[in-house]
């Protein structure tokens, strides 16, 4: 294992070499005190342009070597993250505030895409239809699209990054990554696991920069590059989406998310509050899957909510280098002003503060719970992104229904019942790629990642999450007598 500090890099990663972007630097600040941890190289649009021409030279010998030697290499990529885990999750925890064992978890999961996908590249099976005369065969092959685009946010700076690229690199694939500037450094420490793991030169790049929307549209308007897969707002990902329309790319999109959490009135209480603790408050609300409103039956709205105010309670906030913290700072200032914001909302109209509701310093929003919270609130169409979890209240199956559906977004959603037939039949009414049932935290690689509606478009993960980097083609063979 390498120290943290060996793992620190402050230039960008381009055609196996590491570049300067500019003159200029930006400091990469830790959240839980703002102190600065590094100062990186500022890329620009012409920095993403060297980087994609290193991915467009590359890619024709990477998507010539067979899916087993791609997943030789891979397979060495996963083993370096792993033997490096927790200096990859000091440095992840400095930039982006989450406490170490959640950073821990995250190298583990980040790294299980590229293990998933090093396999799966070998299974990228075509087919043999039957032919339509007697004369002719029918082929199909899949083929990797060419070089990816890869922009990535703060909230997860690894698997964000691994959940693409994984699939990509699998395929034949060569990648250009831009993570975000709030969290890059974890993204150059596996740059240079990468090259260590013998990627040739080209086939993995990372640029990192403040000016987000110029090489956004370089990435997006370039000829060269066949695919871009965002995640992040809906706003932006529109944006990307119109700036792709000249060369008509492929799009991944994994935008906002507004996720229900249903407890009917035969659910297990204690379970369904230690489900919405995880869904709500993993790395303080700040995921796209993170639970943003809990809505729990007439029944059994006051014991949940006594319970789950209890279990809030217990939690302690602090910088995420210290074991026993489990909850961290938000990524920055604009972060807790927002939380703020919707707090006093809620207040305004109608909303009870059961506890936190204020931050603590300039760096932390106290874990907040807001009871009788009602549609009329901002938080009932917006992400909350922030440790505040406003509890509503239902009465019957339609209005759960009505109330977890009433959102332009569809990533994922959650209920706690022990009716089979009811587990059926909201499973299916909820309109979300992504529902648990009985369970808060469903991410994983083997299972396939992604919303409808406002959320986006594609899946990350799974077997189905390598799809969006292939191209099929079909082979017609004639006169064979």
């Amino acid at each position: 294992m390498e120290d943290y500090k060996q793992l620190l890099f402050s230039k960008s990663y381009i055609n196996g070499e590491w570049v300067s972007g500019s003159s200029k630097t930006f400091e990469v600040l830790n959240p839980a005190d703002g102190s600065v941890i590094k100062k990186l190289s500022d890329g620009d649009g012409q920095t993403i342009s060297l980087a994609i021409e290193a991915a467009h030279t590359a890619f024709k010998p990477w998507s010539k070597k067979s899916a087993k030697e791609r997943a030789v290499i891979m397979q060495k990529w996963f083993a370096l993250m792993i033997a490096n885990r927790e200096s990859i999750a000091k440095i992840m925890t400095m930039e982006s505030g989450k406490p170490i064992h959640e950073s821990r978890g995250e190298v583990d999961y980040g790294a299980s895409f590229i293990q998933w996908f090093a396999e799966e590249g070998k299974r990228l099976y075509g087919d043999i239809i039957p032919g339509y005369t007697a004369d002719r065969r029918i082929m199909v092959i899949k083929q990797p699209i060419g070089v990816v685009g890869a922009i990535t946010p703060w909230n997860f700076p690894l698997a964000m990054i691994t959940r693409k690229v994984g699939p990509a690199l699998a395929a034949g694939c060569t990648v250009v990554v831009r993570p975000s500037e709030e969290t890059p450094l974890t993204a150059l420490a596996i740059a240079h696991l990468a090259e260590k793991a013998g990627f040739p030169k080209g086939v993995f790049n990372v640029v990192t920069g403040m000016n987000a929307s110029a090489m956004g549209k370089v990435l997006c308007e370039s000829p060269l590059v066949a695919k871009i897969s965002f995640t992040g707002s809906t706003r932006v990902g529109q944006i990307l989406s119109a700036q792709c329309v000249s060369t008509l790319k492929k799009l991944s999109l994994e935008l906002g998310g507004n996720a229900p959490f249903i407890v009917f009135e035969d659910a297990d209480i204690e379970a369904a509050v230690k489900g919405a603790i995880a869904g709500k408050f993993r790395f303080s609300g700040q995921t796209c899957v993170c639970v943003n409103r809990i809505l729990v039956h007439e029944n059994i709205y006051e014991d949940f909510t006594a319970r789950f105010v209890k279990a809030v309670s217990a939690f302690k906030p602090g910088n995420g280098l210290d074991e026993t913290v489990n909850i961290g700072p938000l990524i920055n200032s604009k972060a807790i002003s927002r939380v703020e914001a919707f707090v006093e909302d809620a207040v305004s109209k109608g909303g009870k503060v059961l506890i936190g509701g204020k931050k603590m310093n300039e760096q932390f929003f106290l874990p907040t719970v807001i009871g009788e919270a009602n549609q009329t609130m901002n938080f009932a169409k917006e992400e909350i992104f922030g440790p505040v979890a406003p509890i509503f209240k239902f009465s019957t199956d339609e209005e759960a229904i009505t109330l977890a559906n009433d959102t332009i977004y569809g990533l994922a959603s959650y209920f706690y019942t022990n009716d089979l037939k009811r587990s059926w039949k909201i499973s299916e009414a909820l309109e979300y790629g992504i529902v648990g049932i009985n369970e808060g935290l469903i991410s994983s690689e083997v299972a396939p990642f992604g919303g409808i509606k406002h959320s986006g478009s594609g899946r990350e993960g799974s077997k189905y999450g390598i799809e969006d980097y292939i191209e099929i083609k079909y082979i017609c063979i004639g006169n064979i007598e």
